[in-house]
């Protein structure tokens, strides 16, 4: 052997590929194909194949990939910042940061739709929520949304579908951070309002329907807010108050101050910066209100024995269900994020995060005092965290000083520089501060006997934090740790088994692709740094634009959109400015095929679009005849279409060029939901199919982690007539974006420090790599669909009877003849050890199933025998052998606390717990039977429960 194969550069694609050489023949030889070419043939459409090698780097072994990357991340400079801003230095809590954010226990679990195994993690939220409310002082949060920006602009949206004022006009206090600004720029415009901005005692001159207040403001100003709350109120309009977190500690709360609403990031409590994001944002909001809310909440429910049980409350709010009439296209949220951010209150507790905060503070007085002692002049007296100094011409001589030893500022213009301390801040860092902005050395304990404080007294708080016992319980590292664990084995995540979820792709998150993240070059950076100091991740931020560009076909990309939501939120906007360039803005009709998933026509109602549903015929392709007849009555005002492609359905459509062709024809553009990537990448590209744009879930195919729930990103590539259109940033202007085009996100990258996963898979894989994921996942979901086919009807496929990347099973038939439904057999898989596939879409009654290239033949077969056991078990129902109402799939799941409770089923504990001999080799133990849905709805409570209600 050669010293090259030796080094084996293809090393990683045979860890990420499942199925070994001799098990790939003999899965070819099952489902009769003669080799991959063969399979591909018979299931991509020849007209729309690639044919050709992607413009990839060669693969490299993980050790070389991880050298070579953080050869690129050295380039970046971490000054120590006190930028501010809305994002800061922290102390990610050692047992948080390697027992969470490091742990593939909490960070590749799916959004707990399947709430039974899902209990830890919904708990952990549920801390969170619990958190919110304490400080914001108001009745409900949420589970957190993508960014302080965008849930600053939901909660403008929300004002508007509860106010009862007629007035389309929103008052933005002008001290907001400008980043926030920027996003709700963007959404006021297709929302149709008009913002106005002023002064927090301008707000009740107007008549607005909404009112939003920074709290402290974008200067560090801290004005009581009382007031203003109340003047925009009693016209009608709903008051909004963004708040950061760690203020809050300290400062008299939203609630108290009469606010509505609240958002903010909660970035402050452990989470690192990371050039942007990810980071948890909190929406909490009053009671009445919970029904027009956007994003995820946790509510508390009752399980079939009537234990206290979590579950995602109020679904029906959301978009897989309420479509256009959503109240939001969220899909995701901040999950892992929201959860660091929990625990971080969990570990620290009241005291702890009381003294945090007060330190912050206390470092802030002290600067202040010490500046004005040495004659400087202050901009505002009365502060948190944020000191802004007035320096004159002596401001950039100060910056120059303040760059040359280590530290960023902000330069906030006309001679003011502001510095915002934070919670990693020292004693040395405050007294090299002083020198540098007095001139002299810092005598630190003289200054800190005669500083005051700079919080008025009527702003401090005085209400109490934190008092529930989970938060004053696990502050030694051995309780935490032990809590942590506890949690964790509550929920059945990717380190346990396959999680199938059809359109959702829960690919293998690579170790060697996690690292980078917690590397102190990309965790530490702040967003609006001096690019200078960037040029890492500007250089692994371009060199990921050019892979995806390679594999997409596409001539552009933005990478700010955070989610797969903002990015089709991005990607029709985009479109909808090219068409007012044009001088066509009334182009607002988007055709959407009716398979489509909720986001899709939620995000095109939020951007102005009237939403023209598409039929689809009997073999689940789109109707070609419908969408002719539609595209030509609407082709005066044809905007967009959006579609999935492979199609929702799971099948490669041969009609999608001419679907791209009628569309463009009509003068519209075509958008492609990037949902179902993994089964284009290297065999076809999206852009020489014929769309015009189309985003990426890099949390899908390029193997970001689900993180249970977020983060996610969701770029978007363009042709180059819609590049103009791609967002820019107000703060920090992204490369090759056009100047003036306002934000989607609140950083100009998104949440750039995930992006080195995607970076790393790709450069893994190289180009021969990627084609062969993409094959082998046509495989795997083949080999399924023909073992379970004996077994259950499989709704769709294509021509020659194969499926892409996943299939769908259809329950109808068997509910007929049972009465057990699709709900019954996904929670009987759990006591199999799997989570369900994804139910009841595109189609009720069904099940989508989705393998990915990672899963081995000996877990696909493992699947595939509980399917067949299942089958067998509804046989049963069917012949009256068990009665309807008493069997294994309607009493499923099975919790631990069943197996000691006294045994009158009809059906053995065996047959319950261990149905299958490799389910005792590896059981997973739901925590909780199952949970009541309508009872959580009716009864609805979104704070944490008193522990003994858990036992």
């Amino acid at each position: 052997m050669t010293l090259s194969t030796l080094f084996n550069h293809n090393e990683f694609i045979e860890r990420h590929i499942g199925p070994c050489e001799t098990e790939k023949a003999e899965m070819l030889a099952y489902v009769g194909a003669g080799s991959f070419e063969d399979l591909v043939a018979q299931t991509v459409p020849a007209n729309i194949r690639f044919n050709r090698t992607l413009d990839l780097p060669p693969a490299q072994r993980e050790a070389d990939a991880l050298a070579d990357l953080k050869a690129v991340a050295s380039k970046n400079v971490v000054n120590k910042s006190f930028i501010g801003l809305g994002y800061y230095p922290v102390l990610t809590p050692g047992v948080i940061l390697r027992n969470v954010l490091e742990n593939p226990g909490w960070y590749t679990a799916y959004t707990p739709y399947q709430a039974e195994i899902a209990q830890g993690r919904l708990e952990a939220l549920l801390n969170f929520q619990q958190m919110i409310i304490d400080l914001t002082g108001l009745e409900i949060a949420n589970a957190s949304l993508l960014d302080e920006a965008t849930a600053a602009a939901e909660a403008m949206a929300m004002a508007r579908r509860v106010s009862k004022s007629k007035s389309e006009q929103f008052f933005v206090d002008s001290r907001v951070l400008p980043q926030t600004l920027d996003v709700m720029k963007t959404r006021a415009e297709y929302f149709g309002f008009e913002l106005v901005l002023g002064h927090p005692e301008e707000a009740g001159n107007g008549d607005y329907f909404g009112a939003l207040f920074q709290y402290p403001g974008e200067s560090g100003e801290l004005l009581d807010l009382t007031p203003y709350i109340a003047a925009v109120k009693a016209k009608g309009a709903l008051a909004i108050v963004a708040a950061d977190v760690m203020a809050l500690v300290a400062l008299k709360s939203p609630g108290e101050m009469g606010a509505d609403v609240a958002v903010g990031n909660t970035q402050r409590f452990g989470v690192p910066m990371g050039f942007g994001g990810p980071h948890a944002a909190y929406f909490a909001f009053k009671d009445e209100m919970k029904r027009s809310a956007p994003g995820r909440i946790i509510g508390v429910s009752v399980d079939a024995k009537g234990k206290t049980a979590l579950r995602m409350a109020l679904q029906t709010r959301e978009q897989h269900i309420r479509r256009e009439k959503a109240n939001s296209n969220i899909c995701t949220s901040q999950v892992l994020l929201a959860n660091i951010a929990g625990m971080y209150a969990v570990y620290h507790g009241a005291e702890g995060v009381k003294r945090i905060a007060a330190r912050i503070h206390r470092l802030a007085a002290i600067f202040a005092h010490a500046v004005k002692a040495a004659g400087g002049k202050l901009v505002f007296d009365r502060f948190y965290d944020t000191v802004q100094v007035d320096l004159g011409a002596d401001a950039a001589k100060v910056y120059a000083a303040a760059l040359a030893a280590g530290i960023n500022l902000r330069d906030a213009g006309n001679g003011v520089l502001g510095v915002a301390f934070h919670e990693a801040a020292s004693e040395a860092d405050l007294a090299q501060l002083i020198e540098i902005f007095t001139g002299k050395p810092a005598d630190v304990a003289a200054l800190d006997a005669a500083a005051a404080d700079a919080i008025p007294a009527g702003l401090k708080r005085e209400s109490a934090i934190l008092s529930h016992p989970v938060f004053n319980t696990h502050h030694s590292e051995h309780e935490m740790l032990r809590y942590l664990k506890k949690l964790e084995n509550r929920d059945l995540a990717m380190n346990h088994s396959m999680i199938s979820l059809g359109s959702c792709t829960m690919k293998l998150n690579a170790t060697s692709e996690m690292i980078p993240i917690t590397w102190p070059e990309f965790a530490n950076m702040h967003p609006f740094a001096p690019r200078d100091q960037a040029a890492g991740y500007l250089e692994m931020i371009e060199a990921l634009q050019q892979q995806l560009l390679a594999i997409t076909g596409f001539d552009a990309i933005s990478m700010q959109p955070n989610s797969g939501a903002q990015g089709e939120y991005a990607g029709i906007l985009a479109i909808r400015r090219f068409h007012a360039s044009r001088g066509e803005a009334h182009r607002n009709v988007c055709l959407i095929p009716q398979s489509a998933h909720g986001t899709n026509p939620a995000t095109a109602q939020m951007l102005g679009m009237q939403v023209v549903v598409v039929k689809t015929d009997e073999n689940g392709n789109v109707d070609m005849a419908d969408l002719r007849a539609k595209a030509e009555q609407h082709a005066a005002n044809l905007g967009a279409l959006m579609i999935t492609y492979p199609s929702t359905h799971g099948v490669f459509e041969e009609g999608i060029k001419e679907i791209c062709e009628i569309v463009h024809a009509a003068g519209g553009q075509v958008y492609m939901d990037g949902a179902n990537m993994n089964a284009q990448v290297g065999l076809t590209r999206p852009a020489d199919i014929g769309a015009d744009v189309l985003h990426m879930n890099l949390h899908k195919t390029f193997c970001i982690p689900h993180g249970g729930g977020g983060p996610g990103m969701g770029p978007i590539g363009m042709k180059s007539h819609l590049a103009p259109f791609m967002a820019n940033h107000v703060v920090s202007e992204v490369p090759g974006a056009v100047a003036g085009q306002s934000a989607v996100a609140a950083a100009p990258f998104g949440s750039a420090s995930i992006l080195p996963i995607s970076f790393m898979y790709i450069r893994m894989m190289g180009a021969e790599g990627m084609k062969h994921a993409t094959e082998m996942a046509l495989l795997n979901a083949n080999y399924l669909m023909k073992n379970l086919s004996a077994h259950y009807p499989v709704l769709y496929t294509g021509r020659n009877g194969r499926v892409a990347h996943e299939c769908i099973i259809d329950l109808r038939p068997l509910k007929a003849a049972s009465g057990i439904t699709e709900v019954d057999v996904a929670k009987r898989l759990m006591d199999y050890g799997f989570h369900a596939p994804t139910m009841s879409f595109p189609v009720a009654g069904t099940l989508m199933i989705e393998p990915t290239e990672s899963e081995s033949k000996a877990e696909l077969d493992h699947f595939i025998a509980a399917m067949v056991a299942i089958r067998q078990e509804i046989d049963k129902v069917q012949n009256g052998v068990w009665p309807l109402n008493n069997n294994p799939l309607v009493n499923a799941p099975h919790s631990k606390a069943d197996i000691a409770a006294e045994w009158t089923r009809p059906y053995s504990r065996d047959e319950a717990f261990f149905p299958l001999p490799y389910v005792l080799d590896n059981k997973f133990w739901p925590s909780v039977n199952r949970i009541d849905d309508v009872y959580g709805d009716r009864n609805l409570v979104c704070s944490c429960p008193s522990v003994e209600e858990y036992e």
